[in-house]
């Protein structure tokens, strides 16, 4: 059906939904270049008020995408929370943006409400709000996850120690995470992007942090992101997998060119929970998952459906929350500025994403990153994080000098959660918190403290030592 809407002696056609969708996203490259893009800014005004008058029921009644050719479509319809929706269902959507601004939606609301949320109602009021207002809301939601250790306390900041290599060496890898472990980083995970597929290295990464984990008794978890089947594999072979890994997208034709489908997602799943490996609550249904996504997947495959890239970013959080992940992490400035031009569009897509994603209650944390090829910066990433920062964000990334030598991006570094720890008062999870203590990494306070050569950390992973 068309949507229509006047501003003063000039009217505005939409052909469906999903154009007033597109057409009331702002400005970034992927649409453009997908051809969905709103052609001027009284354009996408007029698309902007004409979706603020829509109600929420209309995303049930009306698919962006198939339900009878889309299994995440179907997802998102079959597993829709009509008790918990009820409480909104009356609303528009820019009623529903004035809702969620008010203080009647606090904490305890936004919890009891989020399944009753679709992806598409939360891209679409998404669409409607200022950057100051994704970070209002955002900052209300809480998201709690358990493995070994609790992420997504308020007030906290957790930190995936990222000890990338080029060629997988175990050394590099190890005195990478040493440097994070004596930084403060590594509570949200010990995550190794690995250089190759092969199994029994796979298998190999995965003794090696299962090792210094053990040895040193430090709660948190490890994982190797490689595709899940690979996973599958190293699980059948006993290797102590923690957490299962995969990217995934918001279409069906999207994630089958990942090579998988919920089906796959939900046998990798159940294997992780059968080794009963998590220490913090109940290991038989612990988060076992850990999933990325960014902004312009389904279009790079030619999989949007005519969806604007944002929309189909939020639909991917559908994926991810079936699955009760401890972590998911919009990688949002890595795959180029043919989807996310520059510092502003990438900026204004984070703090979309963490919106979007915690709003349907999925603990979201962000690798603010971006290409070398893109126009951004890290003056750009700095600005977002703090936002994020601010807005509650779940973890960001802890890489060595923020620049990733195996997959070649600028990212975030073990000092920049330094920063945003002393600028903001963010702490980490309290078990990880209470090890470092321990550890002597940290005083009374959290504050990093000097290490000095004789460290164990240092003597017992048999690396060179750090003069004091």
């Amino acid at each position: 059906m068309p949507y229509r809407h006047s501003i003063g002696t000039h009217s505005w056609q939409f052909a469906d939904l999903k154009e007033v969708m597109a057409k009331a996203t702002p400005l970034r490259s992927g649409d453009q270049l997908a051809g969905l893009a709103a052609s001027s800014y009284a354009e996408r005004m007029a698309a902007r008020m004409c979706l603020a008058d829509l109600p929420l029921q209309r995303f049930l009644d009306e698919a962006l995408v198939p339900y009878e050719s889309d299994e995440v479509t179907r997802l998102i319809i079959d597993s829709h929370d009509q008790p918990a929706f009820a409480e909104i269902a009356h609303l528009t959507v820019g009623g529903f943006r004035d809702w969620l601004l008010s203080d009647a939606a606090d904490s305890i609301t936004l919890a009891r409400v989020h399944r009753g949320i679709t992806p598409e109602m939360a891209a679409a009021v998404s669409k409607l709000m200022r950057n100051q207002d994704l970070i209002l809301v955002a900052r209300k939601c809480h998201v709690l996850t358990r493995f070994r250790n609790t992420i997504g306390l308020p007030g906290r900041l957790s930190v995936r120690l990222q000890p990338n290599h080029p060629t997988d060496s175990p050394r590099g890898i190890a005195v990478s995470t040493l440097d994070g472990l004596l930084y403060g980083a590594g509570d949200a995970v010990i995550g190794i992007n690995p250089a190759t597929d092969s199994i029994p290295a796979l298998v190999d990464l995965l003794h090696l942090t299962d090792e210094l984990i053990t040895r040193f008794e430090i709660p948190t978890q490890s994982c190797v992101l490689t595709h899940v089947t690979n996973t599958l594999q190293a699980i059948e072979l006993g290797a102590p997998v923690d957490l299962v890994f995969q990217s995934i997208a918001g279409t069906e034709q999207a994630n089958t060119g990942f090579g998988i489908n919920l089906a796959l997602l939900k046998e990798a799943r159940d294997a992780a929970l059968s080794l009963k490996r998590a220490t913090v609550g109940d290991p038989a249904t612990a988060n076992v998952m850990y999933f990325e996504t960014g902004q312009g997947s389904a279009l790079s495959a030619n999989a949007h459906h005519g969806v604007d890239q944002q929309t189909c970013e939020v639909r991917a959080y559908a994926v991810a929350r079936a699955f009760a992940p401890l972590l998911s992490n919009t990688v949002v400035g890595f795959i180029g500025p043919e989807y996310l031009y520059d510092g502003k569009q990438i900026i204004r897509a984070g703090l979309e994403d963490h919106f979007c994603g915690k709003l349907l209650g999925l603990p979201l944390g962000c690798d603010v990153c971006y290409t070398n090829h893109a126009e951004a910066d890290s003056d750009d990433m700095d600005t977002l994080m703090t936002l994020l920062g601010t807005a509650g964000l779940s973890f960001i990334m802890g890489v060595p000098g923020a620049d990733d030598v195996m997959l070649n991006y600028q990212s975030t570094s073990f000092h920049d959660a330094l920063y945003l720890r002393e600028l903001l008062g963010l702490q980490r999870a309290p078990e990880f918190e209470q090890w470092l203590h321990q550890m002597n990494i940290t005083d009374a306070a959290g504050r990093v403290v000097p290490v000095a050569s004789g460290h164990r950390l240092i003597e017992q992973m048999g690396l060179p030592r750090i003069a004091a």
